[in-house]
């Protein structure tokens, strides 16, 4: 049959659309097909969606978009576009122009996906509230956020990663947020970057499609950077870590840090200068930001404060980000799923500030760093070597790059070596701190 490009025929995107409307689930992997759903055959370097656009019909999907001309006209329900992944994302944006909503962006190096949740279980106390599923932030995964918005949704909040200039830059134009902050700007990606310039110039891409689109940018004036770089948007909210709170401070939302015992303790004043306190579950002051910026964008959107304490005293961490397991008398910090120079340290000072009579820090390998690697590996223990636990565990080939001999640490080329040490071990009364990138998994050291 021929299938030059002359005789093909792609199908609309109106019509997509339409299809979409009566077939409201969209799918990307033929292993998590749901009956009824959209497949969407998306090809990567290592695999080719278009290969199983039949079997997934035979599964149960309502329809297929793919972009193989061999496939046009082999079956009425397959759906022939020019680039399958650019229609996934004209898509998104269509349905995101369904909404007449409140859509937060959330860009930063680090805490990302912490303050979503957090910002999520505050808005989600007041209002219908859609979010970002784990760490779908990317070109992919922020689509396919957009296209599971409910009917009902009033606000959205939209996670957005990157890795390279341009990423934010095409995440904006998709989700079209009305609504952004940055978290921090740090020392990620750096293979992808070269620099914290290049960090700032690729984050900032947010803050510039805020601008453009005289959107609202919230400020965390007490992180470095942010307030250089938000400085030409016209409409933004400043909020900022305080000694004291005092009513009435003028431009700028004060959170105080209240205590940390280790856990974060935090205060805050509603619109009647009311102070409310709210004990979280959250160790380390390094999570204070993430807790303070859900409460500055709670108080904005007018979530009454008790329902704020309610949600930041009821959140628990999970996913391997911050998270606290308890094992007889030791206790884990688990934080596992990223890692890099500007979060490594915080969390080598949460585990400092812990109670246990022992303290062992277990860290693996900061990935994407680039030229800066052993440099950056060499600070960590270096920095960690200061702070003078009981035990320093190194997992990875970058940090057996490093002299971490003189620091009196213990190196294990991989994952499973270091679990097979660990298990040989009997701690008790021990705080651990396990952290690292994710592609280490150090999570699989200490899981039982």
């Amino acid at each position: 049959m021929e299938t030059t490009e002359q005789y093909l025929e792609f199908f609309p995107a109106e019509a997509l659309y339409q299809v979409y409307r009566q077939h409201p689930v969209v799918c990307t992997d033929t292993r998590q097909l749901t009956t009824g759903c959209i497949f969407f055959a998306l090809t990567g370097e290592n695999f080719d969606g278009n290969q199983f656009a039949l079997q997934a019909l035979e599964s149960g999907a309502a329809y297929c978009v793919v972009d193989d001309a061999q496939l046009f006209n082999q079956h009425a329900r397959l759906l022939l576009v020019a680039d399958v992944l650019e229609s996934l994302q004209t898509l998104a944006t269509r349905r995101r122009k369904d909404f007449d909503i409140p859509v937060i962006a959330i860009g930063g190096s680090n805490g990302k996906t912490t303050t979503k949740e957090l910002l999520t279980a505050v808005m989600s106390s007041h209002y219908p509230c859609h979010a970002t599923k784990g760490n779908f932030n990317n070109h992919i995964g922020v689509p396919i956020t957009l296209l599971a918005m409910p009917e009902d949704t009033e606000v959205a909040i939209i996670e957005m990663g990157t890795n390279q200039p341009g990423d934010i830059q095409l995440l904006c134009q998709i989700a079209e947020p009305t609504h952004g902050l940055l978290t921090n700007i740090g020392k990620e990606h750096l293979a992808g970057f070269g620099s914290i310039e290049g960090v700032k110039k690729a984050e900032g891409e947010l803050f510039e499609y805020l601008q453009s689109a005289s959107g609202c940018a919230f400020v965390n004036r007490s992180e470095r950077y942010l307030t250089a770089m938000a400085r030409e948007i016209a409409h933004r909210v400043d909020y900022a870590r305080v000694a004291v709170l005092l009513p009435n401070d003028p431009g700028v939302i004060g959170v105080e840090l209240a205590a940390e015992t280790p856990f974060v303790r935090v205060a805050f004043l509603s619109d009647a200068d009311e102070r409310t306190t709210a004990q979280t579950q959250l160790l380390g002051v390094h999570n204070f930001n993430n807790i303070m910026t859900a409460i500055a964008l709670g108080l904005y959107f007018k979530v009454p404060p008790e329902r704020i304490k309610t949600a930041l005293e009821n959140y628990r961490s999970s996913n391997n980000r911050s998270q606290l397991v308890q094992r007889g008398t030791n206790t884990i910090f688990l934080d596992a799923y990223n890692a890099n120079p500007s979060s490594m340290m915080p969390a080598l000072e949460t585990l400092r500030k812990m109670k246990g009579t022992r303290k062992v820090a277990m860290l693996g390998d900061m990935l994407e760093l680039g030229d800066d690697s052993l440099a950056e590996h060499e600070a960590i223990v270096q920095f960690a070597n200061q702070l003078q636990f009981d035990r320093l565990i190194l997992v990875g080939p970058e940090f057996g790059r490093t002299a971490y001999q003189a620091a009196g640490a213990l190196h294990f080329p991989d994952a499973p070596t270091a679990r097979a040490w660990f298990q040989e071990q009997h701690f008790e009364h021990t705080d651990f701190l396990v952290k690292g990138s994710r592609g280490i998994r150090m999570e699989t050291i200490v899981n039982e």
